[in-house]
């Protein structure tokens, strides 16, 4: 039997999380979803007052305002993370920015907003938090990723690109990280029902809700998984879509997208 590639979480009472992007959405979702289970969790964000909101309704819930484009907002939410909790049980990074376009209407400089936020900042997450996890022996961190990520897909051509980085980047930090003790996961969402997606003019396979994606999160960490991949359905077929030949990979979208 394949072992797991992580340790099951499966208790998550007493343990300390910190969710950067947990305004809204996934990330506010699952914040709620850990405090329900007992977890202390620190949520941060640029929003201030929604994180506030989701705060209000639980005793455990730590507001550490952080913009993650910013290095010195990093020195403050890490030495407000170290005063409260000390060692960390989980860090999950979700911040990210979500611009659909075709390859005609390409601006550049959402271009590099995009990549800024959704690569540079996992970056710079990576390069603050890893040491602190090698430290301590334990913990883990998580990446919110994209199935879009898998293959190009149209409108695509700014987001998609960016979690395909991503999915590259957190699939080296498990090579790394899980042979000093330290477990990582890669979130791969499909459609969730979220801010970001409430712009698309196209039908949505699969939408889920952010208290279903919560709950799928936590059963992959409950599985011990490295990747975490919600809807199964879709997120599979697509999966697996990735994996043929361009030949039929391509006649294959074209069909499906109308591109």
């Amino acid at each position: 039997m394949w072992r797991k590639l992580n340790a099951p979480v499966t208790d998550w009472s007493g343990r300390k999380v910190w969710i950067i992007g947990a305004s809204s959405g996934i990330g506010a979702a699952l914040a709620s979803a850990m405090l329900e289970q007992g977890a202390r969790v620190a949520i941060s964000a640029r929003r201030v007052s929604m994180l506030e909101g989701i705060a209000q309704d639980y005793e455990h819930a730590l507001v550490v305002p952080l913009d993650v484009l910013d290095e010195r907002s990093w020195d403050q939410a890490l030495e407000r993370i170290d005063r409260e909790f000390g060692e960390i049980d989980l860090v999950v990074f979700g911040a990210a920015r979500y611009d659909p376009r075709h390859v005609w209407d390409l601006d550049l400089q959402k271009v590099q907003a995009s990549y800024d936020l959704n690569v540079v900042c996992a970056y710079r997450a990576a390069a603050r938090l890893a040491p602190r996890l090698i430290a301590q022996g334990h913990g883990g961190i998580a990446m919110i990723g994209s199935i879009s990520g898998y293959t190009g897909l149209p409108r695509a051509i700014i987001y998609g690109a960016t979690k395909a980085a991503l999915q590259n980047l957190t699939e080296t930090l498990y090579l790394e990280l899980a042979p000093k003790g330290v477990s990582v996961y890669l979130i791969s969402p499909g459609f969730v029902r979220t801010p970001m997606t409430q712009a698309n003019d196209f039908e949505m396979p699969g939408l889920m809700t952010p208290q279903a994606a919560a709950q799928a999160i936590l059963k992959g960490f409950a599985r011990g998984l490295f990747e975490i991949r919600f809807p199964t359905g879709f997120a599979n077929v697509l999966r697996l879509v990735s994996r043929l030949p361009y030949r039929i990979r391509f006649a294959l979208l074209n069909r499906v997208t109308r591109a």
